[in-house]
């Protein structure tokens, strides 16, 4: 069938038999010799097969419009936009994105293996082509709390998989560094089979990325500053630009590039919310941000497109070229890039924002394992009291808006019958992570600065990437209330006012992580919960809520809150009060 099919390209691009599709007067973006030429391409079988004219059963004049490869997402956890596979799929399309790599890591800390076959099977025949990346630390700690554990014998079983593409980012570094065995025989596993294995570097030294390349980790997406993206290409690595709804990376790292070193640079969105998806775009929004940085649009194409599918040995990606799949976009404007209309193998997939779905074949149903993830001890608002001692300095996370590190600071704070009390002043809210795995109990208390809640509180069972439940808030009671208001969802995003009454609520009721609801309606309730904020004294320029939940990640310096406590990145200790 193969061997069938390919002699149906060749006699197609030698004039011998139809093309399926032809697109005239077309400028076209040529990556391989980054330049825009003017020609005709034909399309067959979902392959371009000739630059040229040929005879067509479909045609399509192109005139006064750009051709460009479509884009790739080289680092992405669709679990973040809150929909499954196939809804994130509606949203992304028409932004001119037909690929992405994604790392089921978020569900997989809920779920384990059970979790990355739902994603597999959610993406399966969707005309967004989702690859799947194994995760490599599931817990991205030894000592976390989370509701799964993955070893490289839980992974083996999808390593055939033809859309799995190797083992997701490394970020356990004290693994990596210590030699842990089924860390070593986990990245074996991908070497063996000639697959990619990404890195996550938060924070590290130069002699740290000397040893995640020892270990044949090929790219990494948490680079802050032009200096931390010269290190990696120096040592041969990609860099992975990012710029998601918390981590906007782009602005700082983007002057690293330049005509020598560009097809080391790829983009990616990691984590970014619905609502931001469907606004302001996915990997299109990088490519606009980058060209109006001052990087040439042949360039900026180039990182979203090709370095991307080269970094992941996908072959048949990111040109325009007879041999390659026909993913394409059709733009008027190389400044702001405008998706007029996108193409995936050959068939369009979305026009004018509008993403075109009647053959889709999706699963619906969903193992009920996935709907019932939320077990979590009842507890009492006495239990999220923080004793601390009068006139001492404490440590305190302080938030940075739009960046994952956070900076521990020593302040005095406000203090009440030898008890924290949140302090509107100072900034200084009370922050909680609470087990909801295993009904264990655990509840981590701590004091965070930079929220600016002047009322009441939020909470949401994202929190990267444990996944227990987060929330932060001025009161006990309006703290304890959102909580107990996500037992009852069986996860979800909350806001409650200072008496504890819920103002907004989204249920994500898959792992706690993604609704199974359309995305017009999970927009429509993510709008109701930023509208709430108002109501809570928020006006700062991020989202509180993406802040949150990466307020328990203990591998992203300087300092974190997780249920066993607070925790010291640097030192990778826990702190006491």
């Amino acid at each position: 069938m193969q061997i069938d099919k390919m002699k149906q390209r060749m006699d197609a691009a030698s004039g011998k038999e139809m093309a399926d599709l032809l697109i005239k007067n077309a400028t076209v973006a040529d990556v391989f010799n980054h330049e825009f030429i003017k020609t005709d391409v034909a399309v067959k079988d979902g392959e371009f097969i000739s630059m040229g004219t040929r005879q067509a059963k479909e045609v399509i004049d192109a005139e006064g419009m750009y051709l460009i490869p479509s884009f790739i997402d080289s680092h992405v956890h669709i679990e973040s936009s809150m929909v499954g596979p196939s809804e994130f799929a509606k949203v992304l399309l028409p932004h001119g994105v037909t690929t992405v790599i994604a790392d089921p890591h978020e569900i997989a800390n809920v779920s384990g293996a059970d979790g990355i076959q739902f994603m597999l099977d959610q993406s399966e025949n969707l005309p967004l082509d989702v690859r799947i990346m194994l995760p490599s630390s599931v817990p991205a700690a030894v000592f976390e709390e989370s509701g799964a554990v993955l070893r490289k014998e839980d992974l083996e079983p999808f390593i055939h998989h033809p859309r799995v593409l190797g083992l997701a980012e490394v970020m356990d570094y004290p693994a990596l560094l210590n030699g842990d065995p089924d860390m070593l025989h986990k990245i074996n596993m991908a070497a063996s089979h000639s697959m990619p294995i990404d890195g996550h570097l938060a924070g590290l030294k130069e002699d740290m990325i000397d040893l995640y390349r020892a270990a044949g980790v090929r790219t990494d997406h948490e680079v802050n500053t032009a200096k931390e993206a010269a290190d990696r290409i120096q040592r041969g690595m990609y860099v992975q630009i990012r710029q998601g709804s918390v981590a906007q990376n782009l602005p700082a790292v983007i002057s690293a590039v330049n005509q020598r070193n560009s097809r080391r640079f790829i983009f990616c969105t990691d984590d970014k919310h619905l609502d931001e998806l469907k606004r302001e775009g996915s990997i299109d929004h990088l490519v606009r941000l980058s060209i109006a940085k001052g990087i040439d649009p042949m360039t900026a194409i180039q990182m979203a497109s090709l370095n991307a599918a080269e970094c992941y040995g996908l072959h048949k990606k990111g040109a325009i070229a007879p041999g390659f799949e026909a993913d394409f976009i059709m733009t008027d404007n190389l400044q702001t890039i405008p998706v007029r209309r996108v193409f995936r193998k050959g068939n369009e997939a979305a026009a004018d924002g509008q993403v075109f779905t009647w053959d889709w074949k999706v699963p619906s149903k969903v193992k009920r394992n996935l709907l019932d993830t939320v077990h979590m001890a009842k507890f009492s608002e006495e239990q999220l009291a923080l004793p601390i001692e009068s006139g001492k300095k404490v440590p305190i996370i302080e938030i940075i808006p739009n960046q994952l590190i956070t900076k521990k600071r020593l302040e005095k704070t406000s203090v009440k019958g030898g008890y924290f009390s949140p302090d509107i002043q100072q900034d200084h809210l009370k922050l909680v992570a609470a087990e909801r795995h295993r009904s264990t109990g655990k509840i981590g208390v701590g004091i965070v600065k930079g929220f600016k809640l002047k009322h009441g509180a939020i909470a949401a069972s994202i929190s990267h990437d444990s996944h227990n439940i987060m929330a932060v808030g001025t009161n006990d009671k309006a703290i304890h209330a959102a909580i107990e208001r996500l037992c009852e969802l069986k996860g979800g995003m909350a806001a409650a006012d200072q008496n504890g009454a819920i103002l907004a609520e989204l249920a994500l009721p898959i792992a706690g992580l993604m609704s199974d609801k359309p995305y017009e309606e999970v927009m429509r309730r993510m709008e109701a919960i930023h509208h709430s904020l108002a109501a809570l004294g928020f006006e700062e320029g991020f989202n509180p809520f993406v802040m949150l939940s990466f307020l328990a990640l203990p591998v992203i310096p300087d300092i974190k809150l997780t249920v066993n406590g607070l925790f010291d990145v640097n030192t990778f200790t826990l702190v006491s009060y």
